[in-house]
């Protein structure tokens, strides 16, 4: 590894020698830690049977390290292409929801085929308004905040969790939700839940603000109509 500031390291040098006998033990130390060879001061390119090519490690360490970032920037495009596809469906939903005389109907009805989804509907709280609660899931009280967190107003699940409370009938069918807080006319805590077939519909980067987005717009159409 690199000499401290002013040190020289002999063939004498304990220290040198604990680290020398120590490798020798654990021959695939470097092999499993390629890092590593970013840090330390190669020897002179020798070919030989018996002799570890140093430089050759390196390359291949900023090979891998190459493949990584390329990795990296491949999983970013592709959460941006289908975040736009999802932005552009949200605002299909809520030009829908902008015509309907009732948002519950619309978001049962109407939101799986603008959103690509296996599912949709609001679930609520037993404070639900009664005017409203006969077209809502119900859910146990203090749902909201255990599913949502504090201060998350949107969250896509790659694992979805109490799939018969939110989906009904349509748990099976789902594989990736996302949950959006929504409020009701008076407060009532409840949530957007949306369930897709195709993990790929509800990305899960870059989808937040496009998410809490339908959600107020949905809280939006049920104040308006309520």
């Amino acid at each position: 590894m690199k000499r401290a500031a002013g040190r020289s390291e002999t063939a004498s040098d304990p220290e040198a020698e604990k680290v020398a006998l120590w490798l020798r033990a654990h021959p695939d130390f470097l092999a499993h830690r390629p890092d590593l060879y970013r840090h330390l001061d190669p020897p002179r390119r020798v070919h030989g049977e018996a002799l570890a090519d140093h430089m050759q490690a390196r390359i291949d360490a900023a090979h891998a390290e190459l493949a990584r970032a390329e990795r990296a920037l491949a999983d970013a495009a592709a959460a941006g292409r289908a975040g736009a596809a999802l932005a552009l469906a949200v605002r299909q939903a809520v030009l829908s929801l902008m015509r309907a005389t009732d948002p519950v109907e619309c978001v049962g009805q109407e939101f799986p085929a603008l959103l690509g989804l296996a599912c949709a509907a609001i679930a609520a709280e037993p404070m639900a308004p009664v005017g409203l609660a006969a077209g809502l899931r119900a859910l146990p009280t203090g749902s909201v905040a255990r599913l949502l967190g504090p201060g998350r107003d949107a969250l896509v699940r790659a694992v979805p969790s109490d799939g018969a409370i939110l989906h009904g009938e349509a748990a099976p069918l789902v594989a990736r939700d996302a949950l959006v807080r929504v409020t009701l006319p008076g407060g009532a805590p409840a949530l957007l839940v949306l369930g897709a077939r195709e993990p790929a519909t509800l990305p899960l980067r870059q989808s937040s603000a496009t998410l809490g987005f339908l959600g107020r717009a949905v809280t939006a159409a049920l104040a308006t109509r309520s």
